[in-house]
């Protein structure tokens, strides 16, 4: 039988006489829908290995266990034995190295063969009632660090951690020609393109966007950046430095020449958080693929 995501606890003296309720909603942080979800749907509360409510009145050295739903897998995403670069993995995270030419999720054109599929098989192998909470996401054609939350309790910490830019990613990109400055910050508002469903561009009634680089090498006709994004606009960096007139390389969606590479020269390097149960801080890196080394050559990731 697959194991549903649990948590277990010894109460302190500090929380005696608390309500289980207020004690699971302030100390743990269960959103009131995880609460929700565990009264109604197959969760379980037990204090001392008996079942409670949340009414219960918490006394100091009870053993609360957590039982989390069995969640629920969409008909469309099936587990397929896909090769994962798997860098870092605990009971609630797993951080991927992500290849290029793989999507992260289904979709109408990808529907198996993705990111998704692959972890959702890695999930059953250890025979987890959890599916998959994608936290950031690439393009199909994007190479990089790819946090995936393993259970729904991770997944609220970390959707509330990103909207308080408590999760920290940065890029490095090739781009067309020589920039201006050798650090500056892109400040244009994104929105849809007119008649794409797919492309983006920069436009006034778009919503704000900011991406801030750093060139780290020049060559003869392109350049090497770093790139931390403060806002997270679909396309954004793609979009932004083909507005100042430097597309990516690869990128031909918005104006980059794919005469060196055959897809956009941009690579998630580092991914930085502080991890929301252990509270350590997390930091990690990977070297971009042979296609973007081959036209860079040697990157120290620790000194960018």
């Amino acid at each position: 039988m697959k194991q549903p995501f649990s948590i277990k606890e010894k109460i302190g003296p500090e929380h005696d006489g608390v309500l289980l309720r207020d004690y699971l909603l302030k100390e743990q942080q269960l959103s009131r829908r995880a609460l929700k979800a565990i009264k109604f749907n197959e969760g379980f509360l037990y204090v001392n290995d008996e079942p409670k409510t949340v009414r219960y009145q918490l006394k100091a050295g009870d053993i609360v266990k957590i039982m989390f739903p069995p969640e629920g897998i969409s008909p469309s995403l099936l587990p397929e034995p896909i090769p994962l670069n798997i860098i870092y993995e605990d009971e609630h995270a797993l951080v991927i190295n992500k290849p290029p030419d793989i999507p992260v999720i289904p979709s109408q054109k990808y529907s198996t063969g993705t990111i998704a599929n692959g972890v959702l098989f890695h999930l059953e192998q250890q025979n987890l009632a959890y599916t998959v909470h994608t936290v950031n996401r690439l393009d199909r054609d994007t190479s990089g660090l790819l946090l995936i939350a393993k259970h729904r309790h991770a997944h609220d910490f970390f959707v509330k951690m990103q909207k308080e830019h408590h999760i920290h990613r940065r890029y490095l990109a090739v781009v067309h020609g020589t920039l201006d400055k050798d650090n500056d910050v892109i400040d244009a508002p994104i929105g849809r393109k007119e008649g794409s469903i797919i492309e983006r561009c920069v436009r006034p009634d778009g919503k704000p966007a900011r991406t801030h680089y750093k060139m780290i090498k020049t060559f003869s006709d392109f350049t090497l950046v770093a790139i931390r994004l403060e806002t997270g606009r679909t396309h954004q960096i793609r979009v932004h430095f083909s507005h100042i007139g430097h597309p990516l390389l690869g990128d031909d969606l918005y104006g980059g020449s794919t005469d060196r590479i055959q897809r956009q020269a941009l690579h998630s390097f580092e991914l930085r958080f502080i991890h929301p149960f252990t509270h350590q801080e997390q930091c990690f890196h990977a070297m971009p693929p042979t296609d973007i080394r081959s036209l860079v050559g040697d990157i120290n990731l620790q000194n960018l």
